[in-house]
């Protein structure tokens, strides 16, 4: 795939630079520490921004605390004043995490919000909140390094997920030294004309749903994802179907508990024996931040390289900022 026509906006110099965002991401939110006693975390947002609160709860594995994720105008009752609430939009301007930032205030919620500006910034400033301020002019589903670092830096600081210096120092270099965007354009060449199903493990759900989404936002096409063991006990049966036009790639864990590998296995033996064309994933090594974080890589290069076999610039989002004026 030589040429680069449709890119107009140089999304690929953007992707190139990855790694060196993680750097310098690296350390934001170190300072900031609570004395009190937190009783779960929520992380409030919606699309690009959102996202990397999941990222984070599979990066956390198994929390001592309960890591949720909310997209909507509002929390949940159950979140209150004890719960440590992250408000992350990138634009600062999303309306339904604005509605969730007063919901979280008015409960007496401890907060943090993660903005390159806005109104969001606007609003915690007036009302004496905790405001991270992160480079603007990026797309948010390219921002998740400067969205993912503030929330997991704090979480650290506070003992809830058990990551050392090392293990982010290694994570991002292994993102600048593998061949991650070479991988990723061969994927999308298979992809190609094809409708992509992306299957993972529980522990990697983000990692899925972010490939989705990263190429529904960058190639301007339907994706899907499951994971497993879920998807074995439904959409597993809709293979009995003539299926020339999906293609299946599965995300797996050279350290997956043994039973979802199993269910793996012979999921691709049903899969070859139904037709269907499929490529699996490995991610290898113990750190758990840097599988997701490479792993995210490769599905924003493969959208990438999709969108240029389409021949469409991936940056805009036409019909989402269609929706935004229609809606004010």
């Amino acid at each position: 795939m030589a040429e680069f026509n449709s890119d107009k906006d140089n999304m690929k110099g953007v992707l190139e630079q990855f790694p060196q965002h993680c750097e310098k991401a690296r350390s934001i939110g170190k300072s900031i520490k609570f004395n009190e006693a937190i009783e779960s975390i929520a992380v409030c947002g919606m699309g690009g921004s959102a996202i990397s609160g999941d990222l984070l709860r599979n990066v956390a594995g198994d929390p001592k605390i309960p890591i949720l994720t909310f997209r909507d105008y509002n929390l949940p009752k159950y979140i209150k004043s004890k719960s440590l609430v992250f408000v992350a939009s990138y634009s600062g301007n999303t309306e339904e995490t604005l509605s969730a930032l007063q919901d979280a205030y008015q409960r007496g919620c401890k907060i943090v919000a993660i903005s390159s500006g806005g109104r969001l910034e606007q609003e915690c400033e007036d009302k004496g909140i905790t405001h991270i301020n992160i480079p603007p002019g990026m797309q948010p589903r390219l921002a998740t390094p400067y969205l993912f670092f503030p929330m997991l830096n704090i979480l650290r600081n506070l003992r809830i997920i058990d990551i050392d210096d090392s293990e982010i120092d290694e994570s991002i270099n292994y993102l600048k030294k593998a061949k991650i965007a070479e991988t990723a354009e061969e994927l999308a060449e298979k992809i190609y004309k094809r409708t992509p199903l992306i299957y993972a493990s529980t522990r990697y759900s983000a990692v899925a749903m972010k490939w989705k989404t990263d190429i529904d936002e960058n190639t301007k096409v339907h994706a899907f994802y499951n994971i497993y063991p879920e998807f074995n006990h439904n959409e597993l049966n809709a293979y009995e179907s003539d299926n020339p036009d999906y293609y299946a790639i599965i995300i797996r864990d050279e350290m997956e508990n043994i039973r979802i590998a199993k269910r793996m296995g012979v999921t691709g033996k049903l899969m070859k024996q139904h037709k269907v064309n499929f490529t699996e994933i490995t991610l290898k090594g113990d750190s758990m931040i840097r599988k997701v974080l490479s792993a995210t890589y490769m599905g924003l290069w493969v959208s990438f390289f999709l969108a240029m076999k389409y021949d469409t610039n991936p940056t805009p989002v036409k019909i989402i900022e269609d929706l935004k004026k229609m809606l004010r």
